[in-house]
């Protein structure tokens, strides 16, 4: 009985997911490196308040090693086509008391307006509501990011009418969850 509410309460065991052009990870020390070049990009780090400017390999290890708790847990979106850059994208799952659950994700450059967004975060969002069916999904954007707030709205989520945690962002919920 302890592992199965173990594993309700956690995010440690969440699986691979497969999409048409990518596969979905949980992030492991192996992939700092990947997820060094990634993040290191003005773009990135100067639209998530909790990336420092710039963001060094060992920031890398340090967002990876940050999963081993189990209440946030950050999944690599993997390309599947050769030869393409191999990380498209990060997604961030977090665990939010006993009844929320939020994503984030940054998409690199190379991968931005090709849909690999939707895709993952749409990926990362079926799963969480099979596997935490109970709990809210939210997010956090700022208004004015009119790219993601179009996809978060894209994939069902609405503004909820509250301001979010971080400076300048506004909270959003999935409907249906």
């Amino acid at each position: 009985m302890f592992f199965r509410r173990a594993r309700r309460d956690s995010l440690l065991d969440l699986p691979r997911i497969e999409t048409e052009r990518l596969s979905i990870t949980p992030l492991v020390h192996a992939d700092a490196p990947a997820l060094h070049r990634l993040t290191d990009d003005p773009a990135i780090v100067g639209a998530i308040d909790f990336l420092p400017d710039p963001f060094t390999l060992t920031d890398a290890e340090g967002l990876i090693a940050g999963g081993r708790h189990g209440r946030d847990r950050f999944l690599g979106a993997w390309m599947r086509e050769p030869g393409a850059a191999p990380l498209a994208g990060v997604v961030g799952a977090h665990l939010r008391g006993e009844g929320a659950i939020e994503i984030g994700y940054w998409i690199g450059g190379a991968a931005r307006g090709r849909g690999f967004g939707a895709e993952a975060v749409g990926g990362v969002l079926a799963l969480l509501r099979r596997r935490f069916p109970r709990r809210a999904i939210l997010a956090e954007c700022r208004p004015g990011n009119v790219a993601s707030w179009g996809l978060l709205h894209k994939l069902g989520f609405r503004d909820t009418g509250s301001e979010g945690h971080r400076p300048g962002r506004r909270q959003l919920v999935l409907e249906g969850a």
